[in-house]
């Protein structure tokens, strides 16, 4: 082997390596799903019309370890076992600024207890706003919280009514880093 594919092979490695520690140090946790799963609290109320009389209350969020750079945070809720073929996002909050370290829990659709700056925007419920799980009966679904640190103070071209998908596409081409938690949620 060359040595120039030695050192190609040797900077890879050392930048998979820093990636992995990196991205270990950034977490997200919640107090209300610290037991892996949304408590009644959490979960989506009747008149959503999905057979669900929880709650519908959002969690709070706490996280640490954001890269260097970090302008501001989008958060994600996303069933990815949804029967949609696509999945379901459940709440997305961008601009979140990067001050902050946490989002309480009750934020509401109309902003009540949102921090200054930060955007709820557009779910799959059609709505900004949370929405809480709702699987079928009898089926077990995978919710990815996923916590995006973005270079940027505020997301460009987004508004309350972004289609989550342009969110997303967003989120990922000024992301820095991801901490994520995933919640398994039966009933």
């Amino acid at each position: 082997m060359s040595r120039l594919h030695l050192t190609v092979i040797s900077t890879l490695c050392l930048a998979l390596s820093s990636q992995v520690a990196f991205s270990a140090s950034f977490t997200l946790t919640s107090h209300e799903l610290e037991k892996n799963r949304f408590p009644a609290a959490q979960t989506l109320s009747s008149p959503y019309g999905f057979g669900c009389s929880g709650g519908n209350l959002a969690p709070s969020f706490n996280w640490s370890g954001a890269p260097a750079g970090t302008q501001s945070f989008a958060l994600k809720i996303y069933d990815r076992d949804a029967p949609t073929g696509l999945g379901w996002i459940h709440w997305q909050v961008v601009n979140i600024p990067s001050s902050l370290h946490s989002l309480p829990a009750g934020i509401t659709a109309d902003n009540k207890n949102l921090p200054q700056g930060a955007l709820q925007t557009r779910t799959d419920f059609g709505t900004p706003g949370y929405g809480g799980p709702c699987p079928p009966k009898g089926e077990t679904h995978r919710y990815e919280i996923t916590l995006t640190a973005l270079r940027v103070d505020k997301l460009p071209g987004i508004t309350a009514d972004s289609t989550p998908a342009l969110v997303g596409f967003m989120a990922k081409a000024n992301s820095l880093g991801e901490a994520h938690l995933q919640i398994t949620q039966g009933r």
